[in-house]
């Protein structure tokens, strides 16, 4: 399989931009057992025939140990020993003796970490070996080498998911699901391929491991989850359905428009799973929106109450009681009912005089120059009573009294004396001398004014 594509410089040859790079979280585990005291001669010696057993200490025990074990201890060897290791691992895989081939088979998946020529077309003709043990042995060794070396068995998985027999299918989708965290592209070609076949149970399986890799997965997940939505089968279709809320949380988009086809599924099952992924959806989505809506007048009674129940989080308190006056007119079911009433209800028209009370916001104070002018018109302020002109109000009694305080300060201290001011202003007759032009005196009648 080639991995993640990496852009290089055409004259360095330099990554332009380098990716992560992918680690598997599936190893070959190397097994312990009493083969790993025996000596690398001692191995090769065994294997080989230069002896037929040897005696090692394991446990504060002597144990006598044969060829089979030393196959075992094959998955030690490095650098230029796996060479010797994988030819003799090729020998033994072919031996007559079952128990050989048994352990052969255990010991292929650490040998093959280094060297893995020949060995996978030796498993595949394993699983159809004379012997059940050696069968049952190349499906565990399956199970396990699946998630590492996708591209070395593909064809034997896909011939192992389909077998009749029981054991062998079972390690082959337990292979596939190992491939889930590693390989979720090359779970997509097997799922793809599984979503043609006649039987349904093979297509349901391969719609349940969508799920484990719908958010590791592109483009490809998402036709395989909408063929699924439409298969004929309703068990598929379930299954498909069950993708949707873990998709929502991925891609809402696509989300949206899959629990809208739901959402009209002839199922039950599969609305209600419509309606969990409509509830993970953002609701701030026209769309979604519109889907709750819709589902508040479904057939089905779950899809009602399951949409209903989200009108609060989508509409205010207004457009919701008005939403709810409306699917009163036509709903019957008890529960349903008794949820709209609960959102119908104006506390500030039906309900007690406490709540409508309650609802009241406190009015602002009418300040007291306009109490005052109120009064004076024979109006009511509030729910005091009018008083009388003659009674001041708390803030001209307050007044009056600052006033008087005054007075009598002012009548205590002494006046003072005035003094002329330094100059006078002169007026423009003055200025003219008009002033002593025209002071005629003919007190004697003797002058006369020319």
């Amino acid at each position: 399989m080639t991995r993640e594509y990496v852009a290089r410089d055409p004259r360095t040859g330099l990554p332009i931009a380098v990716t992560k790079q992918r680690k598997s979280t599936k190893k070959i585990k190397t097994e312990s057992g009493p083969w790993t005291a025996l000596t690398d001669h001692d191995v090769f010696a065994l294997l080989n025939k230069e002896i037929e057993t040897t005696t090692i200490r394991w446990n504060s025990k002597s144990v006598a140990l044969t060829r089979v074990d030393a196959l075992r201890a094959l998955g030690r060897f490095h650098g230029v020993r796996i060479h010797q290791a994988h030819s003799l691992l090729l020998s033994y895989l072919e031996s007559d003796v079952v128990a050989e081939r048994v352990a052969a088979l255990n010991v292929l998946p650490e040998v093959a970490i280094l060297k893995s020529d020949e060995l996978f077309d030796w498993l595949s003709v394993l699983l159809d070996d004379d012997h059940v043990d050696v069968r049952k042995a190349a499906s565990r060794c399956l199970t396990t080498t699946s998630p590492v070396f996708p591209s070395g068995v593909h064809s034997i998985l896909a011939n192992e998911l389909r077998s009749t027999v029981q054991y062998r299918s079972d390690a082959a989708w337990a292979g596939l699901k190992g491939l889930c965290d590693t390989w979720p592209e090359v779970v997509v070609d097997h799922v793809d391929s599984l979503l043609l076949e006649e039987e349904m149970v093979l297509r349901k399986k391969g719609t349940a491991l969508l799920k484990r890799i719908v958010n590791k997965g592109d483009s490809a997940v998402w036709d395989l989850i909408s063929w699924s939505l439409n298969d004929s089968e309703v068990e598929v279709r379930r299954v498909a359905a069950k993708n949707l809320p873990a998709l929502a949380r991925k891609e809402s988009r696509m989300a949206t428009l899959f629990a809208e086809r739901a959402l009209v599924d002839p199922d039950s099952e599969v609305r209600l799973s419509a309606i969990k992924a409509v509830q993970t959806l953002d609701t701030d989505h026209g769309r979604a929106r519109e889907l709750v809506v819709r589902g508040t007048k479904s057939k089905d009674v779950k899809v009602r109450l399951a949409c209903i129940d989200m009108l609060p989080r989508l509409f205010g308190e207004e457009v919701l009681r008005t939403m709810a006056n409306e699917l009163l007119n036509e709903e019957t079911d008890k529960r349903i009912i008794a949820s709209l009433k609960e959102m119908a209800f104006d506390a500030s028209l039906d309900g007690t005089e406490a709540q409508k009370n309650a609802q009241l916001a406190p009015s602002a104070p009418v300040p007291a120059l306009d109490r005052e002018v109120a009064e004076a018109q024979g109006q009511r302020v509030g729910m005091e009573p009018i008083r009388s002109l003659d009674t001041p109000v708390v803030g001209q009694l307050s007044s009056e009294k600052t006033v008087q305080s005054k007075d009598k300060e002012a009548e205590k201290s002494p006046k003072k004396a005035t003094t002329e001011p330094l100059y006078r202003a002169v007026t423009q007759d003055e200025m003219m001398g008009y002033d002593d032009d025209f002071d005629i005196d003919d007190s004697d009648g003797d002058e006369e004014y020319f």
